[in-house]
């Protein structure tokens, strides 16, 4: 979904490896690996990119604490699950977001093919994969086109897209409704959020109700909620936070 931490050090997280203590936390706009969220990260530490790093560090230091009590061979061994366990998860989560049923050598490439796409453009990376969503195999056009300016690059990774899917047996129904399963058409977007603050200071609360709404069913088309949905202003995409937001 694009979601950064901010802050995601060793006290903010547990040792079941969740994160809580959410202050500077952000969901990515425009697809930036780097994406930085919280306006203090001044090197970049708790970036998108770098959060499964930054978890593995902070299972060193876990280990380290745990060093008395348990081998050095142990700590090694456990700390050598924890890329294999979390490449396994992400791959099984993006294929859901692509709608790939079943494993093919190809994937990956296609996986990577997109993001690189959408990080030269700068693409909305929630509204990229919803849209994305809608793909019938037998069409070779999609609204998510007209998103791309290098449509000659959109189209061939379109095309071996298609292709890869003309390989399920699911129908276009059928795979239609489990990406849009995986892939929500709201999030909790800074510059809404911050909408919704200056307008219940103001004993405006229509905002608010009408978010929380939306963010209950984030997976559900909510034809009232829309707006919503819309890809958020220039002014939008620029807005930080800090650890006391």
């Amino acid at each position: 979904m694009g979601f950064a931490h901010g802050v995601m050090n060793t006290d903010n997280m547990s040792i079941l490896g969740l994160t809580f203590d959410y202050g500077p936390y952000g969901f990515m706009d425009d697809y930036q690996p780097d994406f930085v969220c919280n306006h203090s990260d001044y090197h970049g530490r708790y970036a998108f990119d770098n959060q499964p790093a930054v978890a593995l560090w902070n299972l060193h230091r876990l280990a380290q604490a745990l060093s008395g009590l348990l081998s050095v061979e142990s700590l090694e061994t456990a700390l050598g699950c924890y890329e294999p366990a979390l490449m396994a998860h992400f791959g099984q989560l993006m294929c859901a977001k692509l709608g790939f049923f079943d494993a093919d050598a190809r994937d990956n490439d296609l996986l990577v093919g997109l993001l690189n796409l959408m990080a030269r453009e700068r693409s909305d990376y929630t509204r990229t994969f919803r849209l994305l969503s809608d793909t019938n195999v037998q069409q070779a056009e999609l609204p998510l086109r007209d998103l791309f300016i290098d449509r000659a690059a959109f189209d061939a990774w379109f095309r071996d897209y298609r292709a890869r899917l003309a390989q399920e047996t699911q129908s276009d129904a059928e795979r239609q409704h489990s990406m849009k399963a995986a892939n929500p058409k709201y999030i909790l977007r800074n510059y809404l959020a911050q909408q919704a603050i200056e307008a219940a200071e103001q004993d405006d609360v229509g905002l608010l109700t009408q978010l929380h709404q939306a963010l209950s069913r984030p997976y559900d088309e909510q034809p009232e909620c829309q707006s919503l949905a819309a890809e958020p202003p220039a002014w939008g995409k620029a807005l930080e936070v800090s650890c006391s937001s």
